[in-house]
């Protein structure tokens, strides 16, 4: 393997090598801390361990910019609002999508169709941070977002894979995302530049030999010198320790090139699906939280030729994942998510564009815990409100959560203040439930 700090000596890189250690190690002892003073869960130990050992998983693919759901979910074929495209049936009576779906319209057995978000932000960074995190921000508290949540939830202390990776490489809202009050530990590993971690790599100068002797030397060491110093400052070290040098070893879960051809020619040859065989690979190797971002679809002019070629990648890209998921026995073990900031506005504007719309727009789930073949909800025959089973971004949070089997109503303690991981007075959308 080759080192991906290229052009520095030996020095440099231990600086950069020692610089990640010592994050990771802040990072991990920030999560420790905080769960321990913090963030007590009001549940018993037994529940949660069960709760991990169920091996639930979530993809996120997040549709940046705002996804018009006349053109994907609620085509609208017809009224003054539905622009040019078709209305096509699916694989399960009654159900139309839009024709820029064509083999997801095959996979419908997977998916619940969610027709009636009515969010009420339509601006980017507020409307991300409502639809991340399930409630509005509060300037006293930072919440965690959905990944953070469901790393905590679903990952394992021991784990030496990440518990939350998030890959973006496009410019256009850009986000990290954030874990909130739940501290460092459960941050998301996120890739903006490279689809592959940076500082994982072992250097050339570096044997495999030596990697592994050092790493050896360095458990005789440490088990010696905590057999009689066992305390939280000594076990956090310890554990970042570990964690680092599993992530390094989980390196290989980002080389693509590690798949047979046929899987790889499979998926195709764009960023976005290539990213999403990433995410197959991780969820794969028991990584609870894997969010895949796709860019420009904020469609303010043009969106109809936007979304004939956006919708052509998400179309094949979540079609192959499903069906990859489905074939490894692992999609009735993860949840799949379509879902962005906000939908697009039904009136059609003079660049031929849908502006910003959170009034009544649209989001899929699949696999893990959803009954596939439901279309909830119901928008009016021009798409400009809700008229049947509004749901809130609130409800849409409990509803992944409870697909996932985590109790919505269950309650962070921060400080002397409970905070439910769904917000006050929501609640999942049972019919779209398994």
């Amino acid at each position: 393997m080759a080192s991906n700090i290229s052009g520095l000596g030996p020095q440099e890189n231990g600086l950069s090598r020692r610089r990640f250690l010592s994050a990771a190690a802040a990072g991990v002892t920030a999560g420790s801390v905080a769960d321990m003073t913090a963030i007590h869960g009001l549940r018993s130990e037994a529940m949660a361990s069960e709760l991990k050992k169920q091996n639930k998983r979530v993809i996120l693919l997040w549709l940046a910019g705002g996804a018009s759901q006349f053109e994907t979910w609620d085509p609208k074929p017809g009224a003054k609002t539905g622009g040019p495209f078709r209305a096509i049936p699916t694989n399960v009576t009654g159900i139309h999508i839009s024709e820029l779906l064509p083999e997801l319209a095959q996979r419908m057995q997977h998916t619940a169709i969610i027709r009636s978000l009515n969010t009420k932000i339509a601006d980017h960074g507020t409307g991300a941070d409502l639809m991340e995190c399930g409630r509005v921000p509060d300037p006293g508290v930072k919440y965690p977002d959905i990944g953070a949540v469901v790393a905590r939830e679903l990952g394992r202390l021991e784990s030496k894979v990440p518990d939350y990776v998030s890959l973006y490489t496009s410019t256009e809202g850009r986000r990290k995302g954030t874990s909130g009050f739940l501290g460092a530990r459960y941050s998301p590993m996120f890739l903006s530049e490279s689809m592959t971690p940076a500082n994982v790599v072992r250097p050339d100068i570096i044997s495999e030999i030596d990697h592994h002797d050092r790493a050896a030397l360095r458990d005789v060491l440490a088990k010696r010198f905590t057999t009689a110093r066992r305390n939280q400052a000594v076990d956090s070290h310890m554990s970042a320790y570990q964690r680092v040098h599993g992530l390094m070893a989980s390196a290989d879960l980002f080389d693509i090139e590690r798949e047979p051809e046929s899987v790889r020619n499979r998926y195709g040859s764009s960023q976005f699906a290539q990213q999403c065989l990433i995410a197959r690979r991780l969820v794969e190797a028991d990584v609870p939280f894997v969010k895949v971002a796709r860019a420009w679809w904020d469609s303010h002019g043009q969106n109809f030729e936007t979304h004939q070629e956006l919708c052509a990648d998400l179309d094949h890209s979540m079609s192959v994942l499903l069906d990859d998921l489905a074939e490894r026995g692992l999609l009735e073990h993860t949840l799949v998510i379509t879902l962005g900031e906000f939908g697009r506005t039904p009136n059609i504007n003079a660049s031929l564009g849908r502006d910003h719309f959170a009034s009544a727009w649209s989001c899929s789930l699949s696999g893990a815990g959803i009954r596939g073949g439901v279309a909830y909800g119901k928008t009016d025959d021009e798409g400009h409100r809700v008229v049947e089973g509004e749901a809130s971004a609130g409800d849409l949070f409990a509803t992944i959560l409870a697909a996932l089997g985590i109790d919505h109503q269950h309650e962070y303690m921060l400080g002397a203040r409970p905070i439910p991981l769904a917000d006050f007075g929501t609640n999942p959308i049972r019919e779209v439930l398994a």
